[in-house]
């Protein structure tokens, strides 16, 4: 890796890094005033356990070779954590940024499970949730994605097409992931008290659109990081521009569908829903951003926002609390990116001089990782519930978790 790609590779990490107090913004304005604490701690605890358990094993169980299948090419759970490399030992610079990097991936999506459980879960059981979280589901889920060896990576073989299975950013390992583990949560903790439409209303806007605005700012380096970090920058550097684009005009697009929607919806357009509608197409884009030509990506980013509006309705239509819409804006949008190469993947698409092959590639990985995502987090989950608890106690969810969980205010008024 020459200095440049090597300089790039730490400044995307930087960038993906800064995503995760994004996160905590953004879900810390949309909760109640007396719970602001207690959600932005959700996202920094993840950071700290989930970094710190990817650098001891959790970069060896995500980075698969074709040698760790044992007989079974593809269908391997995960790479030997406990290699001779363990804890990060003995790997070159460029490795050890590109881990780093992989760092920030496994952090943000934890992270963004935490939205769904707004307002009622404690901070201890989180705690041990995200641990184990991310040891069972994430570290293996990144390495069928993104390892060479892992079984949606190598789909395309095993199915014996000419295409290969398409998740360039984490469409399926980062956002259908988080969104399915998000649905498990939302069921094993329940609705919060007084849950019904228009009732829980964000307490601080421009902290929502501060939020938004680090999680779009650091989504260049999601996005367009691997191109650094794991070596994939060509002596033309033809993809980058395709990637920063389609980044940018896809999250702007989506700002148009959300807020016509919902103009037409609900007879007004906010901030909180151009500012969802942004993350709708950024995490529509995620996937698909090295592959689409920006027209495509302009297209993506309105079907998104406008899907993504209507999605955020089905929990009062279904009756699971989903606090803070993580699977309206990342399982549906997830959804959306993956299943739209499908069509519009250059070369490979359906509608894009290929076949039907791309589709069923990204049909089939998308699906697989909800459900086992989901299965897994829902036992997981309920099995903390079930012995040390998992929510808090409705007088401490109605006083507010900020007081009552970490002894602090987010407004001391005096």
């Amino acid at each position: 890796m020459d200095s440049g790609n090597l300089t790039w590779a730490i400044v995307a990490s930087a960038l993906v890094v800064f995503m995760a107090p994004g996160i905590a913004f953004f879900y810390g304005g949309m909760v109640r005033a007396k719970s602001v604490v207690s959600m932005m701690m959700l996202s920094f605890g993840a950071m700290g356990l989930v970094g710190v358990l990817w650098v001891i094993y959790g970069f060896n169980m995500a980075t698969l070779t074709d040698t760790d299948a044992g007989g079974f090419p593809g269908f391997q759970f995960a790479g030997n954590p406990f290699t001779e490399n363990f804890a990060l030992a003995g790997y070159d610079t460029a490795t050890l940024i590109g881990a780093t990097y992989g760092a920030t991936f496994a952090v943000a999506t934890t992270a963004l499970i935490s939205g769904a459980i707004a307002d009622r879960a404690r901070f201890g059981s989180w705690m041990i949730f995200a641990g184990i979280w991310a040891t069972i589901v994430y570290f293996p889920v990144a390495g069928w994605v993104w390892g060479s060896g892992g079984w949606i990576y190598d789909l395309g073989e095993i199915f014996g097409f000419s295409a290969s299975t398409i998740d360039y950013a984490g469409g399926t390992a980062v956002h259908i992931n988080s969104a399915a583990a998000a649905l498990a949560l939302a069921l094993v903790l329940g609705r919060r008290v007084g849950f019904a439409k228009g009732v829980h209303r964000p307490h601080n806007v421009p902290l929502v659109l501060l939020g938004v605005a680090i999680l779009w700012f650091g989504w260049f380096g999601f996005n367009a990081g691997a191109e650094g970090t794991l070596g994939l920058l060509g002596p033309e550097n033809d993809t980058v521009g395709r990637i920063i684009v389609n980044t940018f005009v896809a999250g702007a697009a989506a700002i148009l569908g959300w807020v016509v929607v919902e103009k037409i919806k609900d007879g007004k357009a906010t901030s909180v829903g151009a500012g969802s509608g942004a993350i709708a197409g950024l995490v529509a884009i995620t996937p698909a951003c090295a592959t689409l030509d920006p027209i495509w990506a302009i297209v993506l980013g309105v079907i998104a926002g406008a899907a993504c509006c209507l999605a955020i309705e089905l929990k009062y239509k279904l009756g699971f609390d989903d606090s803070l819409d993580v699977v309206g804006l990342h399982g549906i949008g997830g959804f959306l990116g993956c299943w739209y190469l499908g069509f519009f993947a250059q070369g490979t698409g359906l509608f894009m001089g290929g076949n039907y092959e791309q589709l069923v590639l990204q049909v089939v990985a998308s699906v697989a990782v909800a459900l086992y995502s989901f299965v897994v987090t829902y036992g997981v989950g309920l099995g903390i519930e079930k012995t040390i608890g998992f929510r808090v106690k409705n007088e401490d969810e109605v006083a507010g978790l900020d007081t009552a969980v970490h002894g602090e205010e987010a407004y001391a008024l005096i």
